[in-house]
């Protein structure tokens, strides 16, 4: 079994792709990376399991790929507020700012506290992080141990900010609000009448062919299947 970072790096490298380099070049990976497909970094977890060490040293390499497989193998209640205030800073590419760091941080002890700050942010990969955490954490936490007025002070802020924010912050405050309404069941009216208040939501994609999610009607649909506030046992993907 692959267990350690130069072994795992070699077998990265062997799966590199240059046409899915290319498509993940326009969605906002940054170099270095080899171009691996989301499938193969899964089926290397399968064989990893958790191990937090590793995920550590295989997100120290800076290479894209090993860090979005070290969100999938992170052992997230391991992770200190050190380690994921360095896994921000290190998340300039919008695959690990926007999913690999925030599903470990939803899952950590510390995801609310840390997005709270890292939304204040004037660099965008970790405002975005800060949103999207905060969009997996009310997925993952019940209701019962949400500090509901502060996510309703979060959907107000969005309301009020999204139109003067970031073009990938935009992405992640949208995604929050659909967070909210299909998985907090007690601000599913709120989230549907904030969605209403922001209106469409235009985030530049690159060219690709990836849509930014209508919130009213993702939340509705999420609704009309009698899903609302069905919990996540994990964000991670």
């Amino acid at each position: 079994m692959t267990t350690t970072v130069k072994e795992i790096m070699a077998e990265l490298k062997s799966m590199g792709d240059e046409n899915v380099k290319g498509i993940f070049l326009k969605h906002g990976v940054k170099e270095p990376f080899f171009g691996v497909k989301i499938q193969n970094l899964k089926t290397i977890q399968k064989k990893i399991g958790k191990d937090y060490r590793l995920a550590k040293d295989l997100y120290a390499t800076g290479n894209a790929d090993a860090m979005y497989l070290a969100g999938l193998i992170a052992d997230d209640k391991k992770m200190t507020t050190t380690d994921l205030q360095t896994w921000a800073k290190q998340a300039v590419s919008n695959t690990i700012s926007e999913y690999a760091l925030p599903w470990v941080a939803a899952g950590s002890r510390y995801g609310f506290q840390l997005a709270t700050e890292w939304i204040d942010s004037k660099e965008e990969h970790i405002a975005t992080a800060g949103w999207a955490t905060l969009g997996g954490y009310v997925a993952l936490i019940p209701d019962e141990n949400l500090d509901l007025p502060m996510i309703r002070r979060l959907l107000t802020r969005v309301v009020t900010k999204i139109g003067s924010a970031g073009n990938r912050t935009r992405y992640t405050m949208n995604g929050f609000v659909i967070a909210v309404g299909c998985y907090v069941k007690a601000l599913t009216r709120e989230a549907l009448a904030a969605a209403n208040q922001i209106g469409t939501v235009t985030v530049d994609m690159n060219g690709t062919a990836c849509k930014v999610p209508d919130a009213i009607d993702y939340i509705k649909k999420v609704e009309e299947r009698g899903a609302l506030g069905k919990k996540k046992k994990t964000v991670k993907c």
